[in-house]
């Protein structure tokens, strides 16, 4: 049977993710309230700001600023990309 949360990205009922996506308390957060739909929505948004600030991801500073990110977008509605981004063509 699939877990159902009330993802607060989206807003609304939905299927909820199998296991917490990241330690701590915050991975607890997001596994309570945020969907599997959101967690893929912000996976894409984050390999968009690896590639646009090309951050490393072995870099402290790029892994702190990705959670900071991270919780801005699932929780805070942070959804600016970043300045001066250009989505790519749609084929």
């Amino acid at each position: 049977m699939t877990r159902m949360v009330y993802c607060q990205h989206l807003g609304r009922d939905a299927e909820g993710l199998p296991y917490a996506p990241w330690p701590g308390e915050l991975g607890k957060r997001i596994f309570e309230h945020i969907s599997q739909d959101a967690w893929n929505l912000w996976l894409q948004r984050q390999t968009m700001l690896i590639n646009e600030y090309r951050l490393s991801p072995l870099d402290p500073q790029a892994r702190t600023m990705l959670v900071e990110e991270m919780e801005k977008f699932l929780f805070a509605g942070g959804n600016a990309p970043p300045p001066g981004y250009k989505a790519p063509p749609e084929d």
